[in-house]
């Protein structure tokens, strides 16, 4: 390493620098070392082993973070709480329900990354093809003898990326291993650099659903119904002993918005490749492309330590449902109105007006939803036994559980469960279980 690096600083040539290298450490092959090839040969092929190695590993760390999400949502799958749309109260949801809606997002991401993974136009390596893709130079070393040429690339292939037994030997067909190890069809100098961006692109959607899931529960946390960890003697500010800010989240969203940010080098490298290469995609891509895998490597793993130790405050969180449950119980208590020969356009105004009067009552007044307590004291909603206008009793009590409120919520979380992430469970545990325990402190 240090006589490439004496070399390179000479020479102002990273390969032909361990080019001369490898000839000092090995003088009866200096003559032929390199012979043939140009520098993508090189670096092209060894880039697509380094992508296909981080990209398996963020494939892995992504299925761990699916499934600790799933675990906390097994636990959490009766805890109703409020929905929101546009950060309005909506209609009620569950804790686990919305966990198993942010693993159900980080699943379809797994797709994405295994479609790249083993698909047979991206999973490829350049291959030797010389200084402009014809392997010309390769045609002459072998006097002409194309068969000898693909002989070549073959045998690289297999020794460069692992393909192993007879059958990596024979032409690639569907569900054949070598397909995976195959060299690209057509390239300039080097791979086409859209891969990359393709690449990139499905990164960055992983990013992208970590920063919206890290995002929900900050939002949460503002809301006192969610924490992310927090150690027994954690400081949350320095100014405000009391604080307890989501950091680890704050950390996600800032790592994944870097990756997302990434992603513009690779579709602009990819369309000012001129000709059959130009050389202002090297110094980018040595950044742009291991930068990514990196933050987004600690992004999963923030994600993963946050999941496995979310901390629910159930009091807070129905407390918060039960604030704005009487609006969310209007729809059934009209439907139950009109079962009893009410009028519906009729009953909908009336209930729209004491609900925007219980409105303003909590915003302007800063007291608690009085709403169905308003409705109770209109004689429209009393039975004519009770002096008013229907025909018989509203059950008042049941129209205030939750549970009335919160659809499929388990059903859908459950099956999502089965379906979806116990066979990624059962297809990912070995390579979930070398992930081991050890990784960053975060």
């Amino acid at each position: 390493m240090h006589a490439a690096e004496a070399y390179e600083r000479e020479l102002r040539h990273d390969v032909m620098a361990h080019v001369h290298a490898l000839g000092d450490s090995c003088p009866k092959a200096r003559p032929i070392i390199h012979l043939g090839m140009t520098s993508q040969d090189v670096v092209c092929n060894a880039d697509a082993l380094l992508m296909w190695k981080a990209h398996d590993l963020v494939r892995s760390k992504l299925v761990a973070a699916v499934q600790a999400l799933t675990d906390f949502a097994a636990r959490t799958v009766a805890t109703p709480t409020l929905g929101f749309t546009h950060y309005q109260p909506a209609q009620p949801t569950t804790v686990g329900r919305r966990a198993a809606g942010w693993a159900y997002e980080l699943s379809l991401c797994v797709d994405r990354l295994e479609s790249f993974a083993f698909g047979p136009s991206t999973h490829t390596h350049r291959g030797f093809k010389g200084a402009t893709g014809t392997q010309a130079s390769f045609l002459a070393l072998f006097d002409g003898d194309t068969a000898k040429v693909d002989q070549l690339e073959t045998l690289a292939s297999i020794y460069l990326f692992d393909a192993v037994g007879p059958d990596a030997l024979k032409a690639p067909g569907p569900g054949s291993k070598s397909q995976w190890y195959k060299a690209h069809l057509l390239s300039g100098q080097t791979y086409p650099r859209v891969v990359d961006a393709h690449l990139l692109a499905d990164l960055a959607a992983v990013a992208a659903v970590l920063h919206k899931i890290a995002t929900d529960i900050r939002l949460l946390s503002n809301r006192k119904e969610i924490d992310e960890p927090f150690e027994s003697k954690q400081i949350g500010s320095s100014a405000m002993p009391y604080k307890r800010n989501p950091m680890r989240c704050e950390r996600i969203c800032g790592l994944t918005r870097f990756v997302m940010n990434l992603v513009g080098n690779a579709y602009d490298t990819a369309a000012t490749q001129w000709l059959e290469r130009t050389l202002d995609d090297s110094s980018n891509r040595r950044l742009s492309l291991p930068e990514a895998f990196l933050a987004l490597d600690g992004a999963l793993d923030l994600m993963h330590n946050v999941a496995s130790g979310l901390v629910v405050h159930e009091a807070t969180i129905r407390k918060n449902l039960m604030a704005e449950l009487p609006f969310m119980a209007t729809e059934n208590i009209l439907m139950a109105c009109v079962k009893l020969g009410a009028d519906r356009q009729d009953y909908h105004e009336r209930i729209r007006q004491h609900a925007q009067e219980a409105g303003m009552r909590v915003k302007q007044q800063g007291l608690d939803n009085d709403l169905l307590e308003r409705l109770k004291a209109d004689p429209a909603f009393q039975s004519k036994a009770s002096g008013g206008m229907l025909n018989g009793e509203l059950d008042w009590e049941g129209v205030m559980d939750p549970m009335k409120y919160i659809g499929r919520s388990v059903e859908q979380t459950e099956r999502f469960i089965k379906e979806v992430v116990e066979p990624l469970r059962e297809q990912y545990a070995d390579a979930i279980a070398k992930l081991g325990e050890s990784g960053p402190r975060v």
